[in-house]
């Protein structure tokens, strides 16, 4: 890859992002995404202004899953009545791997990215017309990518 930045996460919007492929690699949990918004404050962007890359290898080292959580939704009646409600529900962690896969159909989004004490938050809006949020802990990030596009 030709551009590499460390522990830089906060100078990228993963709003629109699309998902290519998920994997658990050589210690490192691994995200490759389209459609990702490079800021003007990233180390690498020398316009300084917003930029877009697809491709861009999103990596967290030592990365390991915490939790993935379907988030609960309200179904409602044409009137707005209440009709039912679903909690969030926690995936076992038996079914990760198969859930993960199923993430990078080309159709799901990761609309919202977050770090807090080396805990990625990550808010998937799959295919399946389901939200879920993925936490995964890792000592730092590292995105790599090969080329810059204008927004």
């Amino acid at each position: 890859m030709k551009y590499r930045t460390i522990n830089e996460w906060e100078h990228f919007e993963f709003s629109e992002a699309y998902i290519s492929e998920i994997q658990k690699r050589n210690g490192c949990f691994q995200i490759t995404l389209d459609n990702v918004t490079i800021c003007p404050a990233n180390s690498q962007n020398r316009d300084i202004r917003k930029m877009r890359t697809n491709g861009l290898l999103f990596q967290i080292q030592d990365g390991t899953v915490e939790s993935l959580t379907e988030e609960g939704y309200q179904v409602y009646n044409a009137d707005g009545k209440l009709l039912c409600q679903y909690e969030d529900r926690d995936i076992p962690p038996e079914s990760w791997n198969e859930l993960l896969k199923s993430f990078t159909d080309g159709e799901c989004s990761l609309y919202q990215a977050e770090k807090t004490d080396h805990v990625y938050t990550m808010t998937i809006d799959a295919s399946n017309d389901r939200t879920y949020v993925l936490r995964v802990r890792g000592t730092r990030d590292i995105e790599e990518w090969d080329k810059f596009f204008n927004l």
